[in-house]
């Protein structure tokens, strides 16, 4: 560690829901508890009261823009805010802003570390040029071996600078007991008694792959037509019109009775513990997977994709035996596979279910506890203040 406090910048587009976001708090939480200073800079959103209880500071600025000119001011602003408040490093979390913090970064001449989130896609030589803007911090942060092995192929120049930090998961809200909140959040889905849960905890948006599970559940209803009831617990952030062709799906194919479509759930950990199963059936890859993980932390066996980050995550033969499966994982973007696997899960019986899920959370808390990535990430800050670059690659 190093000898004095530290100042951290992150930044970030904004900060209303979502895996970046929630690990920017996460770090900017275990800064502040080791006595370091933590700014982050974004345009606001619903998680930055939680943010500012934590003892974190925030300032708000436009990050989110792709527009060169204002892209390049944001730079100038970021550079100033670092040298008025001294800060060491600046961290960036998003492409666009990221551009800005790497001139900022130069001009200043402070290390600047990236987190590389997301399998972001690459269509073009241009595409691929506005992504490598992740790929050149003093230290790239990936949060899978999966996403580590996406940036060495994408960005060769990058491969010595690539450091795998899995995202951390604060397992600490799985520990407690949920008291009547799954009770409470059943009923207001208008759940029955002996109906399980299938639960969906995801964003509202094409890639997350609700119109596959919908469709997969058409084919579940035809064989095992009660008994279950299916929650898609995600906000639309304003895409309208998709949530407008999930409800006709339902409709058309007759599952208004089965499936519900709930909106953003902060109750998490309440939601989980009200299912049985959890289900993310991404059609695009994960670079990590929250959402599985957590599942598996509350002791649901998991139904998901075969794609990205996920067999590091969710152990499923053949990599493992039938003994040590902790969900299943099935062909993406193809509704039979999956309503198979629905159908298995449903089928089984609770001691199998308490079973599969007793191997998942221990998977969980083995492997992505919260205190692992921060530790982790604090250790690039003291490792890139005390030598000028990080030896931890």
């Amino acid at each position: 560690m190093t000898a004095r406090p530290m100042t951290i910048l992150q930044v970030i587009p904004q900060l209303e829901t979502g895996g970046a976001e929630r690990t920017t708090l996460d770090i900017a939480d275990a800064l502040v508890k080791r006595g370091d200073r933590a700014i982050v800079v974004s345009e606001g959103g619903r998680m930055l009261p939680e943010l500012e209880a934590m003892g974190a500071e925030h300032v708000t600025m436009p990050v989110s823009t792709k527009q060169p000119f204002a892209m390049r001011r944001n730079a100038k602003r970021l550079a100033e805010l670092m040298e008025r408040e001294g800060v060491d490093v600046i961290h960036a979390r998003s492409r666009a802003p990221a551009w800005s913090s790497l001139w900022a970064a130069k001009w200043t001449h402070r290390p600047f570390v990236t987190t590389y989130h997301g399998a972001y896609k690459e269509a073009s030589y241009l595409k691929n040029l506005y992504n490598s803007v992740m790929a050149r911090g003093d230290a790239v942060i990936a949060n899978s071996a999966f996403t580590a092995g996406l940036i060495a192929a994408r960005h060769p120049f990058a491969r010595e600078r690539i450091v795998t930090i899995h995202r951390g998961i604060d397992l600490s809200a799985f520990e407690r007991p949920v008291g009547n909140r799954a009770e409470a959040l059943r009923r207001s889905w208008g759940v029955e008694n002996g109906e399980r849960v299938l639960i969906n905890v995801a964003r509202l948006t094409p890639w997350k792959g609700q119109l596959v599970l919908i469709e997969a559940l058409g084919m579940v209803r035809e064989r095992l037509p009660s008994g279950w009831v299916c929650v898609l617990a995600g906000d639309d952030q304003g895409r309208s019109d998709y949530r407008r062709e999930l409800e006709e799906t339902i409709g058309a194919l007759e599952l208004g009775r089965r499936v519900r479509i709930a909106g953003h759930v902060s109750d998490v950990p309440g939601a989980l513990a009200a299912s049985a199963i959890a289900v993310q059936p991404s059609i695009e890859p994960e670079a990590f997977g929250r959402a599985a993980v957590e599942a598996q932390a509350a002791g649901l066996p998991v139904i998901v994709s075969d794609l990205g980050a996920v067999r590091e995550t969710v152990l499923a033969p053949p990599e493992v035996s039938e003994a040590a499966r902790t969900g299943w994982r099935v062909k993406p973007g193809e509704a039979e596979p999956l309503a198979d696997a629905l159908l298995q899960a449903l089928q089984a019986g609770d001691d199998t279910l308490a079973e599969i899920g007793a191997r998942g959370r221990a998977h969980a808390f083995t492997h992505f506890s919260l205190a692992s990535m921060t530790q982790k990430t604090l250790a690039i800050y003291d490792d890139l203040l005390e030598n000028g670059k990080t030896t931890l690659y």
